[in-house]
């Protein structure tokens, strides 16, 4: 260990004395030193910096001029000097006007949790998630599966807690349907409209108001011979025409309806419907005014096309079409 240097001010030339002045540290250089005690290895941080301190003003662009021995040399830092510290390589030096005087510890360096440094081992594992946490859903069933054994009862629960696409999230309710069962007439509309997702009843309303005066022409009534229901359970947005994959998640309730009820006929109201039904892109006008054969487990129903209520109140010059539809239909033995 090397013996304490006593407290005694440096000496500087008059070169060093104007270079001091014009920096400003004149008299914080000429005042003693204190008494430092150096290690016999330099492991302090403070060590280290004057280490720094003394190649940076040795290198200083603005003088020539050599400070004393580093026992008495004030501890003199350059921006840099911190990361020097961490990174020994050598840094350019910033001019000595920008020469900083550090006063306390140093500071500005990430610190390392306790817990960590104080650990040992491995680092622990993750807690597993238990069942409850980790929820498995379960595999949906497809519609087609579902309905299969279903009484019209079972059928009914299931249209109602139907989410086997979107249209549910906008629903008030889903339409199964309404008549006589067993029913001689199955009347088959599109999908339901605001009313209908407001009473979840089929056909309210002025269609439905026109539906039961055109079934009441050929001696009909919903209560004691008709059932009426739709392709789509669902209210589509803005009653908008239904899409494929409504379509095609739908039907097997109709499919089911139709082998529950048994109808002696149908009578399809709407594009969307016959196409369904039949399976054909073609229009509703080269459908209509004839009898199509639905090809069923149990054999075939005869079905007939017409136009819709609400299209009929949007177009009466079409309601005598519609009207000679409805005789085919009841002409039918």
């Amino acid at each position: 260990m090397s013996l304490p240097t006593p407290a005694t001010a440096p000496r500087v030339n008059p070169l060093q004395r104007i270079w001091l002045r014009e920096i400003g540290m004149e008299r914080l250089w000429l005042r003693p030193a204190p008494v430092v005690t150096a290690p016999a290895a330099k492991t302090s941080v403070a060590s280290d910096l004057a280490d720094i301190a003394s190649a940076v003003t040795s290198q200083a662009p603005v003088s020539k001029a050599v400070f004393p021995d580093q026992s008495s040399a004030p501890t003199i830092v350059a921006k840099e000097a911190a990361s020097a510290v961490a990174a020994p390589a050598a840094a350019e030096v910033e001019p000595a006007a920008q020469v900083v005087i550090p006063t306390g510890r140093v500071t500005g360096r990430p610190t390392i949790p306790a817990s960590i440094l104080n650990r040992s081992g491995p680092p622990p594992r993750p807690v597993p998630k238990t069942v409850e946490d980790e929820a498995v859903e379960a595999p949906r069933v497809p519609v087609g599966e579902a309905v299969k054994n279903a009484t019209l009862d079972e059928l009914r629960e299931q249209v109602v807690a139907c989410t086997a696409c979107g249209l549910c999230q906008g629903r008030r309710h889903a339409v199964f349907g309404q008549g006589a069962t067993p029913t001689r007439w199955l009347v088959v509309g599109e999908a339901p409209g605001e009313q209908e997702d407001r009473q979840g009843h089929p056909f309210v309303g002025r269609s439905g108001q026109l539906l039961d005066a055109m079934l009441a022409a050929v001696g009909m009534s919903r209560d004691t011979d008709v059932f009426i229901t739709n392709v789509i359970k669902c209210r589509p947005p803005g009653n908008r025409n239904p899409k494929p994959e409504e379509i095609a998640s739908c039907s097997p309730y109709l499919m089911r309806q139709i082998a529950l009820l048994k109808p002696e006929r149908i009578l399809v109201l709407g594009r969307f419907a016959a196409q369904t039904l039949l399976g054909t892109d073609a229009t509703i006008g080269s459908l209509r005014g004839r009898v199509h054969q639905l090809k069923t487990d149990d054999g075939e129903i005869p079905l007939i096309v017409s136009y819709h209520p609400a299209y009929l109140l949007r177009s009466p010059s079409e309601k005598a079409r519609a009207w000679q539809d409805l005789k085919l239909a009841s002409q039918m033995v």
